[in-house]
């Protein structure tokens, strides 16, 4: 198991080190420098050669090493993690190869120490289940609420095994009761798809996933402006000034307006592509308000795989000048206060001038949630605003070109309507990848000094870290 997870690239060093049992061991005194220099390890090579010695000297040392080094992956970036990892891999299987004791319970130690890199966490999961798999697997049904998807996914799992085994007895009081506990609790869409689907078929359970998971599906949205050269992410356009929803403005290829964007998916995805057509280097924003019945912390979780920013009550709240690095559900978590009473949120979206058809997706998937990911947080939609959904909703329900959701934590739309200035043309060149799967990657939580994203698989690479400051 720990061999198969051993990046390529360091295969060579691998095989070259399950080999070198008289090789000297580093002292402990050492492992810091050999640790230092890793982490100094750059893009495009810089920094290899030292690294390369480093990794040697690391993966001489005895089991003393391995939590030194699961600690540091925490703060380093992600192709020194990648060494440290493998390091750790290596001392591993040459000790249980020489059947010489490693240190579970420290190893359980670290897995519970929340503030420690997921993929860490996961790694000394992996370690503690090469040591004893009883006793490590009778730590999955704790990892339900754990903050590293790939160890709440494990917890989920286990929910799922045991509700099809009540489905199988015709359990079915509990096995509905633990397939919501299951659907609480999961995040990744295959899990959650089979857990919906067990539920609203086999059980004739109604599930409405928006409003489960806090999903927002409503907002006003104006665009496009211009991305050129990539130069709008930076570039101050007036809803980034002030809010005006009867305002209309120069855009990027004429006069542009708000208007209502509803999402219909069962994920909560807005496609920024269905009111404008498939454009590049274009700039939109989307924008949404509601009441908080009281006051306190939240959390936006946001899934984009385009350039982003958002407000919150007019504050940037954070920003990542990234584009196509994959996206899924919870990829970024953005702790923020809520006001009693009104608050507003305001997202910027940037697409790039890359033309692969991987490259197409101009969308976003948003939600308001507690710490813990309970997305079923009551905030009250403004009076006004409720009699407007009411009467767009009475309106359309005889439709069947339209489709809509009742939004559940906000779902308000601002008093002042927006008229629609008409639908562009879909820029044919361009065809839209059906959905994938979700990225691979752990939670992400901004932090001044750790701008890295939970998912870097494709495509441009080029990003900023946007420091906390207020929208004028």
């Amino acid at each position: 198991m720990i061999a198969r997870s051993l990046s390529p690239c360091l295969l060579g060093f691998t095989l070259s080190f399950t080999a070198l049992a008289t090789l000297e061991r580093a002292p402990a005194a050492a492992l810091e420098k050999h640790i230092a220099t890793i982490q100094a390890v750059g893009s495009e090579g810089a920094g290899n050669r030292a690294a390369a010695t480093a990794f040697r000297n690391l993966a001489a040392s005895d089991s003393s090493a391995i939590l030194p080094l699961l600690r540091a992956i925490e703060p380093s970036n992600p192709i020194a993690r990648n060494w440290l990892r493998s390091a750790v891999e290596v001392i591993v299987q040459r000790e249980l190869s020489a059947k010489r004791a490693l240190p579970f319970a420290g190893l359980q130690a670290f897995l519970a120490d929340k503030t420690q890199a997921p993929e860490a966490r996961r790694l000394a999961f992996e370690l503690m289940k090469s040591i004893d798999q009883k006793k490590a697997d009778s730590l999955i049904p704790g990892f339900l609420n754990d903050p590293s998807t790939e160890l709440r996914r494990d917890a989920v799992a286990l929910l799922m095994t045991e509700g099809r085994t009540q489905l199988g007895r015709e359990a079915t009081e509990e096995a509905v009761t633990t397939y919501r506990q299951a659907l609480d609790a999961a995040r990744d869409v295959d899990q959650i798809q089979e857990i919906a689907e067990a539920l609203t078929g086999t059980l004739k359970q109604k599930v409405d996933l928006p409003r489960h998971f806090g999903f927002l599906t409503e907002w006003q949205v104006i665009g496009p402006f211009h991305n050129i050269e990539r130069k709008g992410f930076a570039e101050v356009f007036p809803p980034e000034r002030a809010i005006d929803l009867k305002a209309s403005y120069p855009g990027k290829e004429g006069p542009v307006r708000w208007q209502e964007l509803i999402s219909g998916d069962r994920y909560g995805k807005v496609d920024l592509n269905k009111p404008y057509g498939k454009l590049k280097e274009v700039t939109s924003y989307a924008y949404h308000r509601f009441d908080a019945a009281q006051a306190g912390p939240a959390e936006l979780r946001l899934g984009c795989k385009n350039a982003w920013k958002i407000w919150v009550n007019g504050k940037l709240v954070f920003g990542r000048d990234e584009y196509h690095r994959g996206q899924r559900i919870d990829q970024y978590k953005l702790p923020v206060e809520l006001k009693q009473g009104a608050n507003t949120i305001l997202l910027k979206l940037c697409q790039n001038e890359q033309k692969e058809d991987w490259t197409v997706q101009w969308e976003f998937q948003l939600r308001v949630c507690d710490a813990a990911g309970d997305g079923r947080r009551r905030l009250r939609p403004r009076l006004a605003d409720r009699r407007s959904l009411f009467r767009r909703h009475r309106r359309r329900r005889h439709s069947s070109a339209c489709l809509f959701l009742l939004p559940f934590p906000v779902g308000d739309l601002p008093v002042a309507q927006a008229e629609h200035t008409g639908d562009r043309t879909p820029d044919r060149r361009y065809a839209a990848r059906p959905p994938g799967s979700a990225q691979s990657g752990d939670d992400f939580r901004p932090h001044p000094a750790d701008p890295r994203p939970s998912s870097d698989k494709e495509g441009s690479c080029r990003m900023r870290h946007v420091q906390h400051a207020d929208r004028h």
